[in-house]
């Protein structure tokens, strides 16, 4: 039962080749605009965690969106994914105009200009992806038809961000480099190693850990579903540098699965760590 860093909804981890480009419904375009924040567009509570992995590889979201100028390769993905949430939790509309993106925040706007033939389209990113090949952007079944990309798949295009959708956000390196948690991430890092039907089982593992060494152990027992599910966590973390650490730590245990979790602090104020943890 052990979740992985896909919970943030990293359904865009699948989005394949725009191989869903026949059958599909008579297109109606909506507007992308997205909700505003006096100057600034509202941040996603999802979908933007400091970072997160999909098929071994770590991706950092960005700070700011400001300046973010990329030529590459973009996709398109329609009706197998049309109607399931993003990684932002909004439903994916194939007819809306919106894109998935790996590192720019929840939502961006950008503009995407498809250097073939000159046409551009503004989208609003939220949601992530994509994780196949050179590409750099995934858009939707409307926005790839403005653009006059459905029958090839993919096209070379230039992206530019237009807005810059958070004051200070998670702020992290491969090289390191601690993670900051800004006032539009707010939010308290822990290293997730297990989750259990079985509180007895989330305390073995708990007395597991404390063998090597790790004293920061605290199980959470979630009632919310029909079953409840105890998560065992390793935290609060300093930084990312901590949490690299943390995951050579417990491979020694045959852990070779942990991920993050950001628990707001609300949240975690509201939780209560179960007795002996």
């Amino acid at each position: 039962m052990q979740a992985r860093l896909t919970s943030w909804r990293m359904t865009s981890a699948l989005l394949l080749l725009g191989v869903l480009a026949s059958a599909c419904a008579p297109v109606q375009w909506k507007d992308p605009t997205p909700r505003q924040t006096g100057s600034q567009t509202e941040r996603s509570s999802r979908g933007n965690p400091p970072f997160y992995e999909v098929f071994g590889n770590r991706y950092y979201v960005l700070a700011s969106s400001a300046g973010h100028t990329e030529r590459g390769v973009a996709s398109w993905y329609g009706k197998k994914f049309h109607g399931n949430p993003t990684s932002s939790g909004e439903i994916y509309d194939m007819h809306a105009m919106t894109a998935a993106h790996k590192t720019l925040p929840l939502p961006t706007m950008v503009s995407v200009t498809n250097l073939r033939n000159g046409k551009e389209v503004i989208v609003r990113v939220n949601d992530r992806g994509p994780f196949v090949g050179d590409r750099i952007i995934d858009l939707s079944f409307a926005a790839a038809s403005k653009l006059d990309m459905i029958n090839a798949g993919t096209a070379m295009v230039e992206v530019v961000a237009l807005t810059d959708p958070g004051r200070k956000s998670a702020v992290s390196k491969a090289d390191g480099t601690p993670v900051m948690i800004g006032d539009q991430v707010s939010g308290i890092l822990f290293l997730q190693v297990g989750a259990f039907s079985d509180g007895q089982n989330a305390q073995r593992l708990r007395q597991q850990l404390e063998t090597i060494g790790i004293t920061r152990v605290v199980i959470h027992s979630d009632q919310s579903d029909s079953l409840p599910v105890y998560r065992v966590r390793i935290g609060p973390l300093a930084d990312i540098a901590e949490y690299d650490a943390l995951v050579r730590h417990v491979a020694t245990l045959s852990i070779h699965d942990p991920h993050l979790v950001v628990e707001p602090e609300s949240e975690h104020n509201s939780l209560s760590p179960i007795a002996g943890s």
